[in-house]
């Protein structure tokens, strides 16, 4: 049974080394990466902590066939510098080879330990590629939102202009006064301060995203493509239990506790000593050489060394029991925040979305209107386009803010959440 874990550990680690070397000759094209799939499939290939995680998985795996082994056997080889006299006649040389054999159960419980070391490595590496899943994510949906935004102050800018123009007819035929135009042209420099900040938060970003794509920082990025928003149903109680149940930390610290255990079951078998089995050899003058049958055996005589090997080791379980209680609390007190932040930001796209957006975009139009006739003032105008502004502003914010909640969940529930079509 121990042997078929084994085959599966190291199963799994062909199939993903295979393609992870093929796919590493690749050369990977910087302008492909659009989609958010673009830039998970980059990072999974190049980023070199992922890699390093992955080296260090691949090394507890060469730990097991090391553990299951026995100890090298043993040549030994003496020549006699006076002849020996004996019946057959003198001896002049002898030699021998012996094996030895750890004491029944000591390969077993080495075995079991690194294998379960091999299978935290495993989750370990499994958990930093999540991690590094939302660092891309993270990353991507503040491009995608420095995008949006950019557009939407671009469109206020061509707005403004458009009001200005507004005036500046009604300045011609002298219905409107001179300080109206003056008053748009200040609006129209506030927002090209606006929109120049915005567009010199791209470098920053996209170093961001070239540091876990492990390129080069000031190589640009293409704009990542627009992707429709669509909601997501959480159930609490659900994701704590997955969390549980699925976060390769968690499931690493399982792991490393049934390592510890077994250290603990090795360490009793100390108490008992290891046999040695070999044959030797004495070299004569007459040709008649006896073949020696030997054995031997270590004496475990300090057990007070033994004693604390095994309090060190049960020691070490009774640490990592409380470190995955410690880490289990600690992930389950993350998701809670990120959950109330993730539910939050769905709020506020729907308070923004549904209600306050259209209604900034009604009121700017009923603005316009009422300013053309004469019922408002520019000032009213202006007001209602800086309302309209920042409501498309915030409504962004939160759908990018949503998806980085949720990706930020993904990780730590250790799987996607399902996704359901949107209202």
């Amino acid at each position: 049974m121990k042997q078929k874990s084994l085959m599966s550990v190291v199963w799994a680690l062909v199939l993903i080394f295979v393609p992870y070397l093929w796919a590493s000759e690749q050369q990977s094209d910087a302008n492909s990466l659009v989609s958010l799939q673009d830039y998970l499939r980059y990072a999974a290939l190049d980023n070199a902590g992922l890699k390093a995680a992955f080296e260090q998985w691949k090394a507890a795996v060469e730990q097991v066939p090391q553990a299951k082994s026995l100890p090298d056997p043993k040549f030994t080889y003496g020549y006699f510098i006076e002849e020996v006299e004996t019946k057959v006649g003198p001896q002049r040389q002898k030699f021998g080879i012996m094996q030895m054999f750890p004491w029944f159960g000591k390969i077993e419980a080495r075995t079991d330990a690194a294998a379960a070391a091999a299978k935290a490595a495993r989750k370990r590496y499994e958990a930093a590629k999540l991690k590094l899943f939302f660092e891309v994510k993270d990353a991507f949906y503040e491009y995608a939102y420095l995008a949006r935004a950019i557009e939407i102050a671009r469109d206020n800018l061509e707005l403004i202009k458009h009001f200005e123009e507004v005036a500046r007819i009604k300045y011609m035929v002298t219905v409107a006064t001179h300080p109206d135009i003056i008053r748009a042209q200040v609006e129209l420099a506030k927002i090209e301060d606006v929109l120049k900040s915005l567009e010199d938060l791209r470098e920053p970003i996209v170093a961001r995203l070239n540091a876990v794509l492990n390129r080069r920082s000031f190589e640009m990025l293409p704009w990542p493509q627009k992707e429709e928003f669509r909601t997501v149903q959480v159930n609490r109680q659900k994701m704590i239990e997955m969390l549980k149940a699925r976060n390769p930390e968690l499931q690493a610290l399982d792991f490393e506790l049934e390592a510890a255990k077994s250290r603990v079951e090795l360490a009793k078998k100390k108490f008992w000593p290891d046999i040695g089995v070999g044959v030797g050899r004495i070299d004569t003058d007459n040709g008649r050489d006896p073949v020696i049958l030997m054995f031997s055996m270590n004496l475990p005589i300090w057990r007070e060394s033994y004693k604390a090997a095994e309090l060190q080791a049960k020691a070490n379980v009774r640490k990592t029991s409380q470190q995955k209680t410690e880490k289990e609390n600690t992930i389950i007190a993350r998701a809670e925040q990120v959950l109330y932040d993730f539910e939050d930001s769905d709020r506020k796209i729907k308070l923004y979305g549904d209600i306050l957006v259209p209604k900034a975009e009604e009121l700017l139009g009923a603005s316009e209107t009422a300013y053309k006739a004469g019922t408002i003032d520019f000032l009213s105008l202006i007001d209602a386009q800086r309302m309209l502004l920042k409501y498309q502003l915030f409504y962004e914010r939160g759908v990018a803010d949503n998806a980085q909640k949720l990706a930020k969940l993904e990780m730590l529930a250790g799987t996607q959440l399902p996704v359901q079509s949107d209202k």
